[in-house]
């Protein structure tokens, strides 16, 4: 296993971390004595592959249902000394309310004290305003650094990247949980800008949000050869010294043994990655057109500023990797939590497009009179039905 330093923690973090999500034996908190034999065996065998590999950064959430409760059982077996235990609280304008959350969830992981507390979610400009006002929850979760329950305080988000900025220019977190992979890189200022501020850096989901790469189309195994799609995705973004750690979420201990192919290869990056990204390139630019694949982005409202809140630019952003990359499930999936994902994936579907005066909010946009017809074709090829988010991740 590879170490980087994580921000100013000072915490020698792997460059993979084992994410608890995938794991854990259902979404809602149940008595332990409901939890099948197989699987807590098959958790806690996941947990100590994990640690036999040098992944010795676990992370759950108090949103991720069972997690905690099946790691308490398996986290206090193991050297603490040897841990980096990370947690996620959702910000709640009751601090007690979070407070109570936080001892729901130190009680299940039963353990002295959390390495890293996450503020689950700061996804708007109105979160983040009462999560650091005088009172909120940030200072709360610093009351309980204070105690020692907690070393360091960081958050997730979903947020557009202005807002992840703008949170991490309060220079109050020590680091962040955020989305950066090759198909989503808005947010590589973010990411700039933790580094500024000495910020730890933790890529959430790359395998899953970052294109369901454990299942990939034909067509990007073919682009992203002699790699897989995945090896190519974790090599691309440990590749930035800026990124210190990529969550798997591992839901079996086998679920670790692709990844560990990239790490042979972090002394010939500069040889290897060059090659497929050039024909990654090359397919999009063939397949959507060199005006297109370089202005698309150009001038494009923000879901609040288009009529009915229709997401346009991740609707086109989908789009694109269907027509480049034949990511169709992928898109799917997304697409359908436009609804439904609230401020974790925000924004409305293109269902009634036709039907609305777009004009307006793309007057900025190069592609204005034809993206109408665009956001009206996507629906129709991706339309299914609703997808409920699982998780706050």
């Amino acid at each position: 296993m590879q170490y980087r330093r994580f921000g100013r923690t000072e915490l020698q973090m792997p460059v993979f971390s084992c994410g608890g999500m995938r794991y854990q034996y259902k979404w809602q908190d149940v008595p332990y004595q409901q939890i099948p034999d197989d699987n807590q065996l098959n958790l806690e065998n996941t947990i100590r592959r994990a640690i036999d590999l040098g992944i010795n950064h676990i992370e759950t959430a108090r949103g991720y249902g069972s997690s905690e409760l099946q790691l308490g059982k398996i986290l206090p077996k193991l050297p603490r000394e040897k841990l980096i235990i990370q947690t996620k609280i959702s910000p709640k304008s009751d601090v007690r309310e979070f407070r109570r959350q936080f001892n729901q969830s130190f009680q299940f992981l039963n353990l002295d004290y959390i390495d890293l507390l996450g503020i689950h979610g700061i996804n708007t400009p109105e979160i983040l305003e009462e999560t650091i006002r005088p009172g909120g929850c940030l200072d709360e979760a610093k009351k309980l650094q204070q105690q020692g329950k907690v070393r360091f305080i960081g958050f997730s988000t979903h947020a557009s990247t202005e807002t992840i900025i703008k949170t991490i220019e309060t220079n109050q977190f020590d680091y962040i949980n955020l989305h950066w992979y090759y198909i989503f890189q808005n947010n590589w200022p973010a990411i700039s800008t933790a580094h500024k501020h000495d910020m730890g850096v933790f890529i959430i989901s790359p395998s899953d949000k970052g294109g369901h790469l454990y299942n990939p189309p034909k067509k990007l195994v073919d682009l992203c050869s002699p790699l897989s799609p995945m090896v190519f995705n974790d090599l691309f973004c440990l590749s930035h010294p800026q990124v210190h750690t990529l969550s798997l979420g591992a839901a079996k201990p086998s679920d670790f043994d692709e990844h560990l192919r990239t790490i042979k290869l972090f002394n010939k990056a500069d040889q290897i990655l060059p090659p497929i990204l050039e024909k990654l390139e090359a397919e999009a630019i063939k397949c959507l057109g060199k005006e297109w694949f370089k202005t698309w982005r150009l001038g494009l409202p923000t879901y609040q500023e288009t009529p009915n809140n229709i997401n346009i630019p991740t609707i086109l952003w989908l789009r694109n990797l269907v027509l480049a990359y034949d990511m169709v499930e992928f898109a799917k999936a997304r697409y359908n939590l436009l609804g439904n994902g609230g401020d974790w994936f925000p924004g409305e579907q293109a269902a009634k497009v036709k039907k609305l005066d777009l004009s307006k909010c793309l007057a900025k946009s190069p592609h204005g009179k034809i993206i109408p017809d665009l956001l009206a074709d996507t629906h129709r090829l991706l339309q299914a039905e609703s997808v409920q988010r699982l998780s706050s991740s």
